[in-house]
């Protein structure tokens, strides 16, 4: 590990397929994430499943933040600063489990990913690192 902070957390975006929840992530997904825990109301869901569009407009937060949340592309919602425990509250509202949200994550089916799952998870072999390839 490096004695810098920044140069560390830094290494932990070369990790394929995994989003370390920093606090510059935090702190980017602010506004997602206070959006996904105002659902746990209903009166919110209620306005939230009535008109999206309107209910993300009283959220100071960047179109592109808007359309990952619109879209429902999770993936996009945690490189933005999206946290998975607050936008389980969006996927519960849409009426999907843990499972069905994630595995859309993944590009696999759910059967396949709660099969690869209950076989222990992703393999440790293959693609370790964005830079070197391997």
């Amino acid at each position: 590990m490096t004695e810098d902070i920044h140069e560390y957390l830094a290494e932990l975006e070369d990790i394929p397929g995994t989003r370390v929840y920093t606090a510059k992530r935090a702190s980017q997904g602010y506004w997602i994430n206070q959006f996904a825990m105002s659902l746990m109301k209903s009166e919110n869901r209620e306005r939230w499943k009535a008109d999206e569009k309107a209910y993300l407009a009283d959220w100071p937060m960047t179109e592109e933040q808007r359309q990952s949340i619109l879209g429902r592309d999770y993936n996009r919602m945690l490189d933005l600063g999206g946290n998975i425990y607050f936008l389980a509250k969006l996927f519960s509202t849409d009426g999907l489990s843990f499972l069905q949200a994630v595995s859309t994550m993944t590009g696999m089916s759910v059967d396949e990913y709660q099969a690869m799952m209950l076989a222990g998870g992703r393999s440790p072999d293959g693609l370790r690192s964005k830079s070197a390839g391997n």
